[in-house]
């Protein structure tokens, strides 16, 4: 089982920046990918960012060029800097790892993720 801890939101307007914070709790498993997920009221959950063991990153289209993802496993601890915030990033984000390796097209699709953590809440007032 494998522990994810994250960190970091809070409230910011418009243009302001937050750095999330994941830390794992146990062993990571090998060749896994990270990812960062969000999941607004009345929406379903969305693939926001994730890298794999090569800290090889992908991005969804909606946060490209302003959220950056990257990953310490000395630490074992995952970051997302979320910069240029809107109001439609409002959400709860949540980390995620992977038992493995991911093919490139699954990498920012929730279903794949076996262990999550519990969310940390970003809000961004207008």
């Amino acid at each position: 089982q494998v522990h994810l801890v994250e960190s970091g939101g809070g409230s910011v307007q418009f243009g302001g920046s937050l750095n999330l914070s994941c830390v794992a709790a146990v062993y990571l498993p090998g060749r896994n990918c990270m990812g960062w997920f969000r999941q607004a009221p009345g929406k379903e959950r969305e693939g926001v960012a994730a890298i794999d063991k090569d800290g090889r990153p992908w991005y969804a289209d909606a946060v490209k060029g302003r959220f950056a993802i990257s990953r310490d496993d000395d630490t074992k601890t995952l970051y997302l800097q979320m910069n240029s915030l809107k109001p439609e990033d409002t959400a709860m984000y949540y980390c995620a790892t992977s038992p493995g390796y991911l093919e490139y097209s699954s990498r920012l699709t929730d279903a794949p993720y076996t262990f999550w953590g519990q969310g940390t809440q970003v809000t961004v007032s207008s």
